[in-house]
């Protein structure tokens, strides 16, 4: 029973905060841009089913939270089914029956009845939001720690490595990879990981010369608290950093939010790589993480906090900045996934807005109905994918493998 409340305090209790924090800022975004266009709002939800707690305020929107705290929405008044974008037979039923029971004048109150671009901008609030929430928390952990620069070293060349291959030496400084600053050996690692098979440009320093040098990183099998099981790119070289050459950049507030734009660009970039090697059958996917994904990571992050006999109040504060971290990282991610053009998530209703731009009309309910169920079937594709990606991280198929052999 201990270990057991261990691990959902070690696992669950942190993914759910992080998940909570970043999805309710992600429906805030929604909510707050259709409240600047007057839009009547019915509900404002976190989480799935039975209420644990529901209030209905001045304005008439019910707030709520479900027992199953794994996603949320904005319920705007009038809408007529799960994708929000009713057509025009349905547009006109609506209409009607508004006009009918609160007269013409409560249509400009509605959602569908707004102007295109006003609803384009309540869609995008969403994914804009968890943008926002990253550079929120970049900013504050810029501007109350700063900055860290660690130039990496080669600390040693094992034999037979790609690194070896390439030329490296010991005490090599690596400067640049593949044209950018290398401040830390994350910066490193962070493109040489998404860069299996494909050739990397270093720049380093050798003797107070530069010189170039192209490795090519092999994939190779790793195991971390974090990530769990994975195939990533490596080069096979140890990094080191000396300690005279560690230094600490303060920043204040508005440089802050200038180096917390650049993190969340960086991160963004990564992604958008990583997704351009998978389509393009370089990678095979297998860093994509569904929920048990996250919550093995947010375990990790955890466990890796909390070691150690340092103080409970230093432990607390480091786990607080590793999780708040770890929410940036994710705030963005569940942006970009959003965004992207699948009729049930943000961005396929900004398709279907952008359609009504230029037709001058919504998008047929027909096409709707079928890009709403191949957009179901594309999420369900996709965690199933992701799903399995996380299994086999955590190694249950050869657990599972072991009990029955």
């Amino acid at each position: 029973m201990l270990n057991l409340l261990g691990q959902i305090l070690t696992y669950i209790v942190p993914f759910l905060l992080v998940l909570t924090l970043v999805v309710t800022v992600h429906e805030l975004g929604h909510y707050w841009v259709a409240r600047a266009f007057g839009v009547k709002i019915d509900r404002f939800a976190i989480g799935f089913g039975r209420a644990l707690f529901q209030r209905t305020d001045k304005r008439g929107v019910e707030w709520r939270i479900g027992w199953m705290p794994l996603g949320g929405y904005v319920k705007f008044s009038g809408d007529l089914d799960a994708s929000s974008v009713p057509d025009q037979a349905g547009l006109d039923e609506l209409k009607a029956r508004i006009a009918s029971e609160q007269g013409a004048h409560a249509l400009t109150d509605y959602y569908h009845f707004k102007p295109v671009w006003q609803r384009m901008l309540i869609v995008a609030g969403g994914p804009f939001a968890n943008f926002v929430l990253a550079i929120v928390i970049f900013t504050a952990i810029f501007t109350l720690l700063g900055d860290q620069i660690a130039p990496p070293r080669v600390a040693e060349v094992p034999s037979g490595t790609p690194g070896a291959a390439a030329g490296f030496r010991p005490n090599d400084l690596i400067v640049e990879v593949n044209g950018r600053p290398a401040r830390s050996a994350q910066d490193v690692i962070r493109v040489v990981s998404l860069s299996s098979n494909t050739p990397v440009i270093f720049t380093v320093e050798r003797n107070g010369q530069p010189l170039t040098l192209t490795a090519v990183p092999e994939r190779t099998a790793t195991e971390d608290a974090i990530s769990g099981r994975v195939a990533v790119g490596r080069i096979g070289l140890p990094l080191v950093t000396r300690r005279d050459e560690v230094r600490f950049i303060r920043y204040n507030p508005v440089e802050a939010v200038g180096a917390a734009g650049r993190q969340t660009a960086t991160v963004l970039e990564t992604t958008l790589s990583y997704i351009g090697r998978i389509f393009s059958g370089r990678e095979s996917g297998a860093l994509l993480n569904g929920p048990l994904g996250i919550a093995k990571a947010a375990g990790g992050i955890t466990s890796q906090a909390t070691e150690g006999e340092a103080p409970a109040s230093l432990k607390a504060i480091n786990l607080a900045l590793m999780l708040f971290q770890f929410a940036a990282i994710l705030s963005i991610g569940i942006g970009f996934i959003n965004l992207m053009p699948i009729p049930v998530l943000d961005g396929g209703h900004l398709v279907f807005y952008a359609y009504e731009a230029v037709a001058r009309k919504p998008v047929a309910a027909v096409v709707q109905e079928a890009g709403y169920r191949v957009g179901l079937a594309l999420l369900a594709c996709l965690m199933l994918f992701a799903t399995w990606n996380d299994l086999q991280k955590l190694n249950l198929f050869k657990f599972l493998g072991g009990l029955v052999s």
